[in-house]
């Protein structure tokens, strides 16, 4: 006896069940299918659109107008290839507002680093009020740059200013904070550190409050020290954090601008350009000669050594977690 298969042909579309009816999708359940597709795109597209309008087509046309001899008037310009990045890097301005600004930065965000560090260490802390204190750290960031100015300006006067006032009565020699240059970078950093240092304060604080407490138990049943176990368990704990508060502090400290336009009546960086920074020389070609292509020119400059200072933290960001994985 044999028995004989039968081979079914499964690329044959199936046969219709003569006693079902076909299904029939509505408007409604359509409009619901597009919805459900097509609804989080719409969400979040006013953002884009609005960047694209406010962000990407000014960048975009910042970049046309720094290859020309633009003229703001007649919304024309005549094209002029690299003569305005050429003219730029020839200026001895542009090399003293360099280095006033990397001067600056550093003299702001170093301490300010340091200061952030310590005082969200101490805010971590069991102590009383504790809201009250975090919230008190972030009063000076939400106060107006202008204001601020204004009154350290004042605080810093080479004549009659509190700071010299109260050195003078120490028996020291009042500094002349608006004519020597290195004097006139410590105040416009003292300024800069006065509204910058709580708002990093609160992002190293809720880094510091994600460290789990059985870390800092286990290290004091084995007698570690408070001090041991900041630099054992805090700082190793807040290494990106710290990256990203290296990395913010580093664009913002290059595009520094209100703290030195107002730090003396003229807005200028002194007689001597002894504060001069590169944002202030911008806004001097563009505003004050007129000449658009070259303030264009100067803000992609501006730009492009921002983004080397990125690559490199970028480099240094990915080095720091790879040896923090492996250990």
């Amino acid at each position: 006896m044999t028995a004989t298969a039968t081979r079914v042909d499964e690329s044959a579309p199936p046969k219709p069940n003569p006693g079902r009816a076909p299904r029939v999708i509505s408007f409604s359940q359509r409009l619901s299918r597009w919805d459900l597709k097509v609804s989080p795109y719409l969400y979040i597209s006013p953002f884009f659109i609005m960047f694209l309008v406010v962000g990407i087509f000014p960048i975009a046309f910042t970049a046309v107008i720094s290859f020309m001899d633009w003229d703001l008037v007649r919304n024309s310009g005549e094209f002029v290839g690299f003569d305005q990045y050429v003219w730029i890097l020839g200026q001895p301005q542009f090399w003293t507002a360099l280095r006033n600004t990397f001067s600056i930065f550093l003299l702001s965000s170093v301490p300010q680093l340091i200061a952030a560090v310590f005082i969200a260490a101490m805010l971590d802390r069991n102590i009383r009020s504790k809201t009250f204190w975090r919230m008190g750290v972030l009063v000076p960031f939400v106060m107006a740059p202008v204001a601020v100015a204004l009154i350290f300006s004042n605080m810093f006067g080479d004549n009659h200013g509190l700071v010299n006032s109260v050195l003078t009565d120490l028996g020291l020699p009042a500094i002349q904070w608006h004519k020597d240059a290195f004097w006139s970078h410590v105040a416009i950093s003292t300024m800069v550190n006065f509204r910058w240092t709580g708002y990093n304060t609160l992002i190293l604080l809720a880094a510091m409050q994600a460290v789990p407490r059985d870390y800092y138990e286990a290290a004091t049943v084995d007698g570690a020290g408070a001090f041991r176990q900041f630099r054992s368990i805090t700082l190793p704990s807040l290494k990106p954090t710290l990256i990203f508060v290296i990395i913010t502090s580093t664009i913002g400290g290059l595009q520094i601008f209100d703290e030195p336009r107002m730090f003396d009546q003229f807005g200028r960086g002194g007689a001597a350009q002894q504060w001069l920074t590169i944002t202030l020389y911008l806004y001097d070609i563009g505003w004050g000669q007129w000449n658009f292509g070259r303030a264009a020119a100067l803000a992609w400059i501006l730009f492009l050594i921002i983004l080397i200072i990125g690559l490199i933290n970028l480099l240094v960001t990915r080095r720091l977690v790879r040896d923090e994985g492996r250990r």
